[in-house]
C-alpha cells in the first residue's frame, strides 16, 4: 500500500496547511455482494485514505435500474448488502459518509444539465458503454437511461467536487468524461480561459476542479476459474461465479481456493508447473505479505517440488485472516439493522449538504438560480 500511505501524507499535508480534510468521493453500483476484486480494486484504498480526507461514498441504486428495472426489491436489498460490506470492510461512519445516490435530488438535477454539455457521439465513445453491452449480452435491448448513466456518473462525482476519486481501472473512461464535463462547465458559464492548466481552474474562477483518477495497487483481480478460449483470464464477477466475496465464511473460502484453476498441466507433484497466468499465483503476490515464501515456492513450484495443494492451503489461510475482522464486524451490523439504516440516513443528509451547495453555485453561473429550495430528510 505504497501508493496509499503517499496520497495520505500528502493529504495529511493539505490538512496542516488548510486546516481541513480535502474531499473524496467513490462507491459502487449494487448489483450484489462485494468481492477481492472490490477489495484491491478500490475499497482497501479507501479504508486506508478515510482518516485524512472527507469521504463520501455513494451507493449508486439508480445506475442498477439502467439494466434492472425490473427488479427493484432486488436493488433495495443489494443497496443494503453494499451498506453492510462497506461498514464490515472498515469504513468508519464515524469518520466517512456513506449516502443512497436516489435520495440525493441535485444529483439527478446535475445530470440533465451535464446531459447539454456533452454530445451523443461522445457518450457513445465510452468503452464501458461497449463492454457493458458486450458483456451483459444487451444487443440492442437496452434503456435510454442506460446510454445516459455515464452523465449520471459525472453528476455522482462533480456534485461533490472532491479532490480526490479512487476508481478501478474500468472506470478511468467514466472520470475522463467528468474531467471534460467539468472543463466545459467552467469554460462556458464561468469564464475560465481554455488554456488554462488543469490543476488551476477552480482558482481561475471555476466552480469544478478537473479531478485525477487515483489507481489501486491492483487494476484487475482475475476470477478463481480458468482461461477464456483465447487464454485470458477472466475478471472476478459474480455473473461468471468466479468471486470470493468479503461476506463468505472460512469453509466458503476454503472450498472456492481449493477449487481454483491451476495449471492442468501439472498432473503430478513432480511435474513442473507454470506461474504465469495461474490465479493461484496471482492471488499469492497480490494478498500474500510474505515476499520471501512466495519467491521460493515459485521456484519449486515451477521444478516440480511443491504440490498444489500446499500452496492453496497457505493461500486460504491468508484470505480467512484478511476477511476475519470483516465477518465480526459484519455480524455486529447484521443483527442492528436499524443501526445501518441510521447510518445511511446521517450519511445523507450530510450529502445532501454538499450536493445542494453544489447544485445552488452551479445554478447561479448558469443564471437560472431563481428561488432557495431545503432539502431535508423525515425521520
Amino acid at each position: 500500500l505504497n501508493e496509499a500511505w503517499r496520497i495520505v501524507n500528502q493529504a495529511k499535508i493539505k490538512v496542516i496547511m488548510t486546516k481541513s480534510k480535502p474531499r473524496l468521493l467513490s462507491g459502487d453500483t449494487p448489483t450484489g455482494k462485494l468481492h477481492l476484486g472490490h477489495w484491491v480494486g478500490s475499497i482497501e484504498l479507501r479504508v486506508a485514505l478515510q482518516q485524512c480526507y472527507e469521504c463520501y461514498f455513494i451507493i449508486a441504486n439508480v445506475h442498477a435500474f439502467t439494466t434492472r428495472a425490473e427488479f427493484p426489491k432486488e436493488i433495495r436489498q443489494n443497496t443494503f448488502e453494499i451498506a453492510i460490506d462497506y461498514l464490515a470492510a472498515g469504513i468508519d461512519p464515524k469518520q466517512s459518509h456513506i449516502f443512497i445516490q436516489s435520495e440525493i435530488p441535485a444529483i439527478a438535477e446535475l445530470t440533465c444539465f451535464f446531459s447539454m454539455l456533452l454530445s451523443f457521439p461522445r457518450v457513445m465513445r465510452n468503452p464501458t458503454i461497449k463492454d457493458e453491452i458486450k458483456h451483459k449480452k444487451l444487443g440492442d435491448n437496452y434503456s435510454f437511461g442506460f446510454l445516459l448513466y455515464p452523465v449520471g456518473q459525472v453528476a455522482d462525482i462533480l456534485s461533490f467536487r472532491p479532490s480526490l476519486v479512487p476508481v478501478g481501472e474500468d472506470q478511468i473512461a467514466h472520470l475522463e468524461m467528468a474531467r471534460e464535463c467539468a472543463r466545459r462547465f467552467n469554460q462556458i458559464y464561468c469564464g475560465v480561459d481554455p488554456q488554462t492548466k488543469d490543476e488551476d481552474y477552480v482558482t481561475s474562477g471555476g466552480l469544478f476542479p478537473i479531478i485525477e483518477a487515483k489507481l489501486s495497487r491492483v487494476h484487475r483481480l482475475v476470477g478463481t476459474g480458468a482461461p477464456n478460449a483465447n487464454g485470458t483470464l477472466a475478471k472476478m464477477s459474480k455473473s461468471l461465479n468466479n468471486a470470493i466475496y468479503l461476506s463468505d465464511d472460512a469453509d466458503t473460502i476454503r472450498k472456492k481456493v481449493m477449487a481454483m484453476y491451476t495449471d492442468p498441466r501439472r498432473l503430478r507433484a513432480t511435474d513442473p508447473g507454470t506461474v504465469e497466468n495461474n490465479p493461484l499465483w496471482i492471488f499469492h503476490e497480490i494478498f500474500n505479505p510474505d515476499k520471501a515464501w512466495i519467491a521460493e515456492a515459485e521456484d519449486k513450484y515451477r521444478k516440480g517440488q511443491i504440490k498444489d495443494v500446499d500452496c492453496k492451503h497457505k493461500l486460504v489461510d491468508i484470505l480467512v485472516a484478511l476477511t476475519q475482522p470483516m465477518r465480526e464486524r459484519r455480524k455486529i451490523y447484521e443483527q442492528d439493522l436499524g443501526e445501518v439504516l441510521k447510518i445511511l440516513k446521517h450519511g445523507t443528509e450530510r450529502a445532501n449538504e454538499i450536493a445542494e451547495d453544489t447544485l445552488i453555485k452551479a445554478k447561479a453561473f448558469m443564471k437560472q438560480d431563481y428561488f432557495k429550495r431545503l432539502v431535508k430528510l423525515e425521520p
